[in-house]
């Protein structure tokens, strides 16, 4: 009989190149960096913090007190501005005593809606590639994970493939919109198919949108905001990308209350709640003016075009991302149609470490995209002119 721990262990790609189970690739390539003096352009993380306002205002709250369990469903001010910001943003309105839920990062949302709303004899639907802890999570839950490939240069889903993966057994809909690791943003057709989809089969759509403020042409547009999707979908965000505080792990989970209700059942044997301060602060940046969550965007765009420059005089084809921190470049153009072999002597080769996209796959999707890397442009402007610089000499350096 196979262990949670090793359905975990399996569906989230926990093998390096040494053989040692346990160790990711992002772990591997950030230990290569390290080895090397590299740029590290593997893990998606910003190089600078975010705001000072928030940083005073999480200090404030823990030289007033706030440092003991905030309540398990999160502090009533971050409740209210969570139901506030998806109001005046989308248009949601949202009851943030029963229809919201703070959690630790936008991670252990996903593990609870998956582990709440799926079991043995579901499928989960994803779309290929996928973020690495959706697979970790849908094994741990014991259920089937189920793909839909995504396909370049725009990494979009056939409507006929899209369709055909849907079953009677589909339980779940596990959607990532704008989409890690290709920067992809699904159309607003796309999104009403998927819909549309999920109500034929009674489906509950759970959609991590990290990404929402970080999308660089028309508004992110969420799914419970379409016809017919509020009743069946679990809406997944958080601060880290947006404010540039990923370590401070505060998320939140939104929806129905039956399903919000079933979601915080099995949060609360997670963590309970975590980051009492650091939840005032978030609170307080949600209720940033528009034009901060603008210029969060147009400062993202513009070093996406820096690194996007870099990785074409590299000689490699790149596909420019409509959103997030990452970007996804082909390497077969310089006769090389194996990334994840590449990414491990690109520290050594030109100080750039990057991510096989492969590893965000099943095994018919790694053959599909084993020629793609991803790196992360989340980072300040003279350091991706500096890992640009390095990229350019790829060819002469192979």
């Amino acid at each position: 009989m196979t262990s949670a721990w090793q359905r975990t262990a399996a569906g989230a790609n926990l093998l390096g190149s040494d053989g040692r189970l346990g160790v990711t690739i992002f772990e591997e390539m950030t230990g290569l960096a390290v080895r090397h003096g590299a740029i590290n352009l593997g893990q998606g993380f910003p190089d600078e913090d975010g705001p000072a306002e928030m940083m005073e205002a999480a200090r404030s709250a823990i030289l007033s007190g706030a440092n003991q369990y905030a309540p398990g469903q999160g502090i009533p001010r971050l409740r209210e501005a969570v139901a506030e910001h998806q109001a005046r943003f989308y248009g949601i309105a949202l009851d943030p005593w029963r229809e919201v839920v703070i959690s630790t990062g936008a991670t252990e949302g996903i593990a609870a809606a998956v582990l709440a709303l799926a079991g043995p004899g579901d499928e989960v639907l994803t779309f290929e590639p996928f973020y690495d802890s959706y697979g970790a999570m849908i094994a741990l839950a014991g259920a089937e994970h189920t793909t839909v490939p995504l396909h370049a240069p725009a990494f979009q889903p056939d409507p006929a493939e899209l369709e055909a993966a849907f079953t009677p057994r589909t339980r779940l809909v596990l959607l990532n919109n704008p989409h890690n690791p290709t920067g992809a943003v699904f159309g607003r057709e796309t999104l009403e198919r998927i819909v549309a989809l999920a109500a034929r089969h009674d489906a509950v759509i759970v959609t991590d949108e990290v990404y929402e403020h970080l999308v660089f042409g028309d508004r992110h547009v969420p799914v419970a905001s379409l016809p017919g999707a509020r009743e069946r979908t679990v809406t997944i965000s958080s601060a880290g990308k947006t404010f540039s505080f990923t370590g401070w792990k505060v998320g939140w989970i939104s929806g129905p209350e039956e399903l919000v209700a079933r979601v915080r059942t099995i949060k609360q044997f997670l963590t309970y709640s975590s980051g009492t301060p650091f939840q005032e602060a978030v609170a307080l940046g949600l209720g940033y003016p528009d034009e901060f969550f603008a210029a969060a965007a147009d400062t993202l765009r513009a070093k996406r075009d820096i690194l996007a420059e870099g990785l074409r005089a590299a000689g490699l084809d790149v596909f420019v991302p409509e959103g997030t921190y990452f970007i996804t470049a082909d390497t077969s153009p310089l006769g090389i149609d194996d990334a994840p072999a590449l990414a491990r002597r690109l520290p050594e080769l030109v100080g750039v470490a990057a991510i096989p996209v492969s590893v965000f796959c099943h095994l018919g999707g790694a053959e599909r995209t084993r020629s793609l890397l991803r790196f992360a442009f989340c980072k300040k402007a003279p350091l991706l002119h500096e890992a640009a610089s390095r990229l350019a000499g790829l060819a002469d350096a192979l």
